[in-house]
């Protein structure tokens, strides 16, 4: 039900559900590179595998939502974000503090996420769209956890990796 958003708005909430499905497929190309990386850090592996897992089942919400309303993601948006996501992955990998770059990258882009899925849901609950209010609580609920798990384990992490630089290992991530 729409009767409280006129066009204007409604598309403000479309162009809004099709830069989260763009941030999603970002999310992806940032963490898939950093699990296929990770040595030393095991339980950061498996919670990003488990993300990476949340992250494409929230995308198919996202689309369903696109779709419920009669719209489409927006390929270019995807692509476009997906590359600067990959090279910013690319860019951490040469560093030879990884994992500390990853953890606080990942921390903040949780964070970003986060604040646009309450604006989304700001805007669905003025419009009436609960079937997005439903779907967009639910991406939010998994990004507050991804969060909360990684502002949980940073000092686990740092501590680490300072031990594995002081044995004189790498630390790869």
């Amino acid at each position: 039900m729409e009767t409280n958003f006129n066009s204007e708005s409604r598309e403000i909430f479309i162009v809004g559900l099709r830069n989260a499905h763009a941030m999603e497929n970002q999310a992806l190309s940032i963490m898939k590179p950093q699990v296929e990386r990770i040595e030393n850090y095991p339980e950061v592996a498996d919670r990003l595998r488990r993300h990476i897992q949340e992250t494409e089942g929230q995308i198919t919400r996202l689309e369903s939502v696109l779709e419920g309303l009669g719209e489409e993601h927006s390929t270019l948006k995807d692509t476009a974000l997906s590359m600067v996501g990959s090279v910013a992955a690319i860019g951490h990998s040469m560093a030879g503090d990884e994992i500390i770059k990853n953890s606080l990258a990942n921390f903040a882009f949780e964070n970003y996420e986060i604040a646009a899925y309450k604006s989304l849901l700001v805007l669905a609950d003025a419009g009436g769209f609960q079937d997005a209010e439903r779907a967009l609580k639910q991406n939010l609920n998994e990004e507050e956890a991804m969060a909360n798990w990684l502002k949980e384990n940073l000092s686990d992490v740092t501590m680490r990796y300072a031990r594995l630089r002081e044995a004189g290992a790498t630390a790869k991530s």
